[in-house]
């Protein structure tokens, strides 16, 4: 049987992680093929977001139909396949209908010989173990958005254009601190740089470390982060304080205490660690190279994923757990963290049997937690 026809130089494939990296690349290459499509109807954005395989399928479908549409004058086409999200190990990307119309859209792919037809293909996240992946990343115009190892080079570069296009400036710390609550996500990045560039007014310039702990909550815990932050920090008078303002604004204390349990929980690793001298406290967090070390020798207990994991302080960023391992050194012994974490268990408990005085409980959990005595 002869090999279909593959044309791989008329496809253009840009994935990735983080999915603002991924579409500023895929616009650099839109923009660089405008020019062989001059008019609008050469042109075609389809967007790939989908929730459920039946809006794969239509997806697919649209890409099958534009593909066949041509201009009478038989000039070519240009297709945006935009924000493909199903491509990666979602509930969406592993349904077999799912795979079926992926499959079915790799044979069209195929084919773009056939056809004067240019095509680019965004999508994030993606599950490089899939047949799609793998025959994706073989073609001549695959390009990776960032890779690991470059993550924080192209968040700094993304933070200084928007900084350069609101004027402003952004100290070197305030940026480390802003990378590690954010866990490194771009569009969040350039969405709090916009929100602190707002804060300094006309008369601000220049974004610094305080300005970025005041202004952005660590990425997942939103309005949360003062009242945690504080009672990680084993600052009893601030976690009262913070607990008032907290209470003023919402009156559910379970999310909050879900965010101290999970910086608790990773206190005690961390104090495990610095117990047994296998990582230090630098001025700018935890040693990235001690953090490495630690991970590898560990990886039975812990295994080997990147992704983020509040069960495992080796997925977090160094400059967070630095924040973290201050509190984490304060108490005398690592057995004071971890009744801790049995206090914040069990006021789970007295939430329920006192859910109308949610507040009282929080404070008393604080008292009974971060009083000196207690640093035993």
């Amino acid at each position: 049987m002869p090999d279909k026809p593959v044309q791989p130089e008329s496809l253009h494939v840009v994935v990735g992680e983080d999915d603002y990296l991924v579409l500023e690349k895929a616009q650099l290459v839109f923009d660089q093929l405008l020019p062989d499509f001059p008019e609008e109807f050469q042109r075609e954005i389809i967007d790939g977001r989908a929730g459920k395989v039946d809006e794969v399928k239509a997806f697919v479908d649209r890409y099958r139909e534009s593909s066949q549409t041509m201009s009478l004058f038989g000039d070519g086409k240009l297709i945006w396949l935009r924000n493909v999200d199903f491509l990666g190990d979602s509930p969406t990307g592993k349904a077999a209908g799912t795979i079926a119309e992926v499959e079915r859209l790799q044979g069209y792919l195929e084919e773009l010989g056939k056809g004067p037809v240019q095509v680019i293909l965004s999508a994030s996240p993606i599950d490089r173990r899939r047949k799609f992946t793998k025959w994706i990343e073989k073609t001549p115009n695959y390009t990776q958005a960032n890779t690991k190892k470059d993550k924080i080079a192209e968040l700094r570069r993304v933070v200084d254009q928007t900084c350069k296009e609101l004027n402003v400036s952004i100290e070197n710390d305030a940026f480390e601190l802003l990378a590690g609550l954010i866990n490194g996500n771009a569009r969040l990045a350039v969405e709090e740089t916009r929100k602190m560039s707002t804060f300094l007014g006309s008369e601000g310039t220049r974004i610094d470390e305080k300005l970025v702990a005041e202004l952005v909550p660590p990425f997942g815990e939103g309005d949360f982060f003062e009242a945690a932050e504080a009672f990680s920090s084993f600052d009893l008078a601030w976690t009262l304080d913070a607990l008032t303002r907290h209470f003023f604004h919402w009156k559910e204390a379970r999310p909050l205490l879900a965010s101290m349990q999970g910086r608790n929980r990773l206190m005690i690793q961390l104090r495990v660690l610095m117990d047994a001298g296998e990582i230090s406290l630098q001025s700018r967090g935890i040693s990235k190279a001690d953090l490495d070390r630690a991970s590898l020798k560990h990886a039975d207990q812990f295994g080997n994923g990147d992704d983020k994991n509040g069960f495992n302080v080796f997925t977090q960023n160094p400059w967070y757990l630095g924040r973290l391992a201050i509190g984490a050194k304060k108490p005398n012994k690592l057995r004071t963290l971890i009744d801790v974490q049995t206090e914040l268990f069990r006021a789970f408990g007295e939430l329920m049997s006192r859910s109308e005085d949610q507040e009282g409980v929080m404070k008393d959990l604080a008292v009974k937690c971060l009083s000196k005595p207690n640093h035993r």
